[in-house]
């Protein structure tokens, strides 16, 4: 049988407003209005209608439906917070048995390109947050923004992972169909899904594209397409941005009518059915290797990630970030540590892309700023105020000690 996995991105980018305030004088307020009424946006207009098809089509469809989600742990964060309703919808999801969860950093941050160290405590917070919330064991990897290459592949797999989701490049594939299982150079035991491009671009970008020759897209032209598929083809992954249902698509470009007619337009071929990325990897022996000695993604497909750090700007905040690391591991601070970890967010550095169009629904309205270079200067004064705290709390740590150790020879010198 050939396969189809449909996997969501969730993520919600992190308001710009609570780093502004918690280390001036002001009075943290992380949840402007503002916030809230882009939260609510999401909620109403995406996730909450999106969910409630999704699980009238798995209870339809009695387990031959089935979709899996890589949710960020700060948006997970943010829901418990802003929305529960949210965070118990998807719940009443996990709780069907036909949804998978993937693991990936908690704060969806280029940590991997910057510090493994980071990158591995962040991946650890995340499959212990997925378990908490929704009593899943992540067996999956999926990188902020598909982020990959070989060495990353072999981290994971000893961090105990079974498989990894990653671009379908075609200059690596060589030929080769993206619809298959591969694995790593030297490394047979970690399954690489690869995402197809063009169907899932299809969806995310071109569904409403009014110069598209292949509009309207239907669910019974687009599963026709799926189903053009040859017999090499085992596994077909597509994979797009959750937030693509009823947000940057609305609802009257017909994308829930899209979305709810999908799975029988799939399954009334027979020979296709609907999998779990861990089904796939446990069902399917790699076809061959994929082979990735430079870092991929899935926006650009190179090491500077593009939008994410394509000017001075983007490269100087980054580089600033991971600079202070070691300042902020040693202040032993909790919050402190938290606090860094939602100042790696990607989101941050994609607003101060320079092209048109970079900002999404929550980065153009919560920062309330009108470029990329206000959003640089804003980033950057709040991380200097941060680095600032982080090293008067150092010297009075500093000052403490000393001081009871002065006391501590008095009261030895006095006995």
């Amino acid at each position: 049988m050939q396969s189809v996995c449909l996997y969501f991105k969730i993520h919600i980018p992190c308001d710009l407003k609570y780093f502004t305030d918690r280390y001036n004088d002001a009075e943290i307020s992380p949840a402007s209005t503002v916030y809230q009424r882009g939260i609510d946006q999401l909620a109403d207009e995406c996730y909450l209608p999106a969910n409630k098809i999704m699980l009238e089509l798995i209870e339809a469809h009695r387990g031959k439906f089935k979709i899996a989600f890589s949710i960020s742990g700060t948006s997970i964060d943010m829901l418990q917070q802003y929305r529960p309703d949210v965070l118990d919808s998807f719940k009443t999801l996990a709780a069907t048995g036909s949804v998978e969860f993937l693991a990936e950093t908690y704060y969806h941050s280029f940590s991997w390109l910057h510090s493994k160290k980071e990158f591995q405590r962040q991946v650890i917070m995340h499959k212990e947050k997925i378990n908490e919330v929704f009593n899943y064991a992540a067996v999956v990897f999926n990188n902020t923004a598909l982020i990959y290459n070989n060495e990353l592949a072999h981290f994971i797999a000893q961090m105990g992972y079974k498989g990894i989701l990653c671009e379908g490049l075609e200059a690596l594939l060589n030929g080769r169909t993206p619809n298959q299982v591969y694995s790593a150079p030297g490394n047979d035991e970690l399954a690489i899904l690869l995402r197809n491009t063009r169907l899932s671009d299809d969806i995310a970008f071109r569904f409403d594209d009014a110069t598209w020759n292949e509009q309207p897209l239907t669910a019974e032209k687009f599963a026709g397409w799926v189903h053009g598929h040859g017999d090499d083809s085992r596994n077909i992954n597509i994979y797009f941005d959750y937030e693509t249902i009823g947000i940057h698509k609305k609802k009257a470009t017909g994308i829930f009518e899209f979305l709810q007619h999908l799975p029988d337009a799939v399954l009334v071929n027979k020979n296709w059915i609907f999998k779990l990325p861990s089904e796939v990897i446990a069902e399917e022996y790699p076809a061959g290797v994929f082979d990735a000695p430079q870092i991929i993604s899935w926006k650009n497909k190179s090491h500077e990630n593009c939008i994410w750090s394509e000017n001075v700007m983007q490269r100087k905040a980054i580089y600033k970030v991971y600079q202070i690391e070691n300042t902020v591991l040693n202040s032993n601070c909790t919050e402190a540590l938290c606090y860094w970890g939602y100042l790696q967010n990607a989101d941050h550095f994609y607003s101060m892309s320079e092209h048109e169009n970079s900002g999404n629904l929550l980065n153009s309205n919560l920062h309330g700023l009108n470029s990329a270079n206000e959003v640089y200067r804003q980033f950057n004064h709040i991380l200097n105020k941060f680095e600032l705290h982080l090293i008067q709390q150092g010297l009075e740590a500093l000052r403490t000690s000393q001081q009871k150790e002065r006391a501590c020879h008095l009261y030895a010198g006095i006995n």
